[in-house]
């Protein structure tokens, strides 16, 4: 997902939003023609997300700016260590400088908390998987970001995936449809690439959800006893997924019932943001 056009895109936005009419500081104090270099620096360890999206910020504001990364996407880092190196116009560097920090910031935070998530589950089946819960416009960041983080990506839009929820099956009820038949007409109008996710929040509503086709059954806030409880009553008939209520005090009990996904809107939704800094070198 995150492409180089992805990239260009997002960060070209960022970048205009932040200097619509150029960066006047830089303008009137530094000299045209004067260099730096500069370093990004880690203030606290983590994981590290976004080596193409730091170098775009400052090649888009000045193709000339050299950037050497020093860790890849995935590596983990400790407090101090240098993660890359900027030289360049002084003036396009301290311009880019926000942008790049504020997406390799926020991508290294939710890696770090992906990576947290998947190392409580070491030893289990289940893989972490992000959700939908993403800032919008920057959906392909945060979701490489986790996947940086040793997570796996959830559908990437309404449109890859069918996932009836709650809301869905409250409107079916209401017209009195049989779920089991709707799910059956559904799947003979699919390609049959797609795949098929049903939420459920009662265990009395697994047979049905089978009974229709369904790929992945989806166990929404369901307590670990309850969770157990569906995987053995799924048997292996579909994939299991359990989200709500997860967090990284019970992540590791979750994963222990046996399904093979847990979801956790947290990863992207309320991941904090790493200290990161960028040090220009006085020599």
């Amino acid at each position: 997902m995150l492409t180089p056009a992805a990239i260009s895109r997002v960060v070209g936005a960022a970048l205009e939003e932040d200097a619509p009419w150029g960066d006047i500081t830089s303008g009137v104090l530094l000299p045209p023609d004067a260099t730096a270099t500069a370093d990004l620096v880690a203030r606290e360890a983590g994981v590290f997300s976004g080596g193409e999206v730091f170098t775009a910020a400052f090649t888009l504001t000045d193709p000339a700016i050299r950037v050497d990364v020093h860790v890849g996407d995935g590596d983990e880092f400790a407090a101090d260590d240098v993660l890359a190196t900027v030289s360049g116009n002084a003036r396009g560097i301290l311009t880019a400088e926000r942008i790049a920090l504020n997406f390799t910031q926020r991508m290294s935070g939710i890696a770090t908390v992906t990576a947290a998530y998947v190392s409580a589950t070491e030893g289990t089946s289940a893989r972490i998987a992000d959700t939908r819960k993403t800032t919008p416009g920057l959906r392909a960041f945060e979701r490489h970001a986790v996947v940086s983080g040793g997570g796996h990506n959830h559908r990437h839009s309404l449109s890859d995936a069918v996932m009836a929820k709650d809301n869905h099956l409250a409107v079916l009820q209401r017209s009195g449809r049989d779920l089991a038949s709707v799910l059956r007409e559904a799947l003979a109008q699919l390609p049959h690439t797609t795949h098929v996710v049903v939420e459920v929040d009662r265990l009395d509503q697994i047979d049905a959800v089978i009974a229709g086709g369904a790929d992945t059954v989806l166990l929404d806030n369901f307590t670990p006893d309850e969770l157990r409880a569906g995987v053995a009553l799924i048997d292996g008939r579909a994939q299991v997924e359990a989200s709500g209520g997860v967090d990284l005090d019970t992540v590791a009990a979750i994963a222990a019932t046996g399904v093979d996904v847990i979801s956790v809107g947290a990863l992207t939704h309320s991941a904090r943001a790493l200290d990161l800094g960028l040090d220009v070198r006085i020599d």
